[in-house]
C-alpha cells in the first residue's frame, strides 16, 4: 500500500522554526517529486517546495523563498521541509504529495498522485 506520513507540525511564535517529515512507503521513490501543499481555512490549497527524488533539483513558492529548505534522504524515502523565520500566514495544514517526477508541478496539485494525511502548523504572532 502507499503511503505518505506527515509529521512536525505545531504552535510556534513569529520569527521561530519548525521542521516537517514526510515518510513515503509503496511506491519507487526516485521516480516521483514529493512536494509540499499548505490549505489555510477558506483558502485553496497553495504549492510550498518540491524536490525531485532522482536528481534532488528543488523548487519553492516565492513566498517562502529563502526561508524554507526542502531536502530528501532517499535512503530513507523521506523528505524533510525545515521552516525558518515563519509568518503567522504561514498558518495552514500542511499536507505533502508524491508526483511523476516528468510532472513535478507548485501550480497543479491535481497531478499529484499520493497525498499524506497533513499536519497543522500554527505561527503566532
Amino acid at each position: 500500500d502507499v503511503q505518505l506520513q506527515a509529521s512536525g507540525g505545531g504552535l510556534v511564535q513569529a520569527g521561530g522554526s519548525l521542521g516537517l517529515s514526510c515518510a513515503a512507503s509503496g511506491f519507487t521513490f526516485d521516480d516521483y517529486a514529493i512536494g509540499w501543499f499548505r490549505q489555510a481555512p477558506g483558502k485553496e490549497r497553495e504549492g510550498v517546495s518540491y524536490i525531485n527524488n532522482s536528481d534532488d533539483s528543488t523548487s519553492y513558492a516565492d513566498s517562502v523563498k529563502g526561508r524554507f529548505t526542502i531536502s530528501s534522504d532517499n535512503a530513507k524515502n523521506t523528505v524533510y521541509l525545515q521552516m525558518n523565520s515563519l509568518k503567522p500566514e504561514d498558518t495552514a495544514v500542511y499536507y505533502c504529495g508524491a508526483v511523476v517526477r516528468m510532472m513535478a508541478t507548485l501550480i497543479q496539485p491535481a497531478f499529484y498522485s499520493y497525498w499524506g494525511q497533513g499536519t497543522q502548523v500554527t505561527v503566532s504572532s
